[in-house]
């Protein structure tokens, strides 16, 4: 039997042959353990980058319009005499089925008996974005959307932006308002699009967004719809016409 020291054909002796071999093995196995991980993290960036995909190729869809329902001295997201005596700060979520319910009927009762008036000054804040972020997980629609109307607001659209987002919502983080969705809205309005859509993908108005966000936590607002009255936080939720007609009658006489 040969010894490992006697020579092979290569010249080598069989134990450097078994050594060569077995590095040639490793190198192997390094390799293809290489082009799994990077197989695997490739699949992996694929799904995260699905939705947007997804997103940016998926049709616009239906876009509704809205009821005209113009605002009293209405400028950019308040209406109204800015000098009123009372000030009504609604922090709101365009995502909120009870918020689009409060705009489609009690703001329009308040509108007419106080806005209009003279009594009070309304102004929306949104604070969906914050809500978005915690429960549902890092998503954005109801950020992107916030930011958007202020992008309209810009052009004396707010109100206008306001009541097409209420009207085209059709569940949370579903694709109501994608970028594609949030610049037909656009469209719809006839914005100057070149200024509307560098507005938007510039995310020009994200500090004025979390600012509206920071400015309800330090109100101690825990969910939307949530009214501060004269700089109070003073009601909850999406409550009827004769609750609001009592705190602002309140606030009118001074209590």
């Amino acid at each position: 039997m040969p010894s490992d020291n006697s020579k092979t054909v290569s010249g080598k002796t069989r134990r450097e042959e078994f050594k060569e071999v077995r590095r040639k093995r490793r190198q192997q196995q390094r390799i293809t353990t290489v082009l799994v991980i990077v197989g695997a993290a490739l699949v992996l960036i694929g799904l995260l980058a699905l939705p947007t995909i997804q997103a940016e190729f998926a049709p616009v869809g239906e876009i509704k319009t809205a009821a005209a329902n113009p605002r009293p001295q209405a400028q950019d997201n308040g209406m109204g005499d800015p000098n009123a005596p009372v000030k009504i700060e609604e922090f709101s979520d365009y995502q909120c089925p009870y918020c689009r319910n409060f705009a489609n009927d009690t703001q329009g009762q308040i509108v007419e008996a106080y806005v209009k008036t003279g009594k009070v000054y309304f102004v929306y804040r949104s604070m969906g974005n914050w809500i978005s972020d915690n429960i549902g997980q890092g998503k954005t629609e109801s950020r992107d959307a916030a930011e958007a109307a202020y992008c309209a607001g810009e052009q004396n659209k707010y109100w206008e932006y306001h009541d097409l987002l209420f009207a085209n919502w059709t569940g949370e983080d579903v694709g109501s308002f994608t970028n594609k969705r949030l610049l037909a809205f656009g469209e719809k309005l006839s914005l100057d699009m070149n200024a509307f859509r560098d507005c938007v993908s510039g995310n020009k108005f994200e500090t004025r967004a979390n600012q509206d966000r920071v400015d309800g936590e330090r109100y101690g607002i825990s969910g939307t719809p949530s009214f501060v009255i004269n700089g109070k936080l003073a009601i909850e939720g999406a409550q009827p016409f004769a609750k609001f007609q009592q705190v602002i009658d309140e606030a009118l006489a001074g209590r």
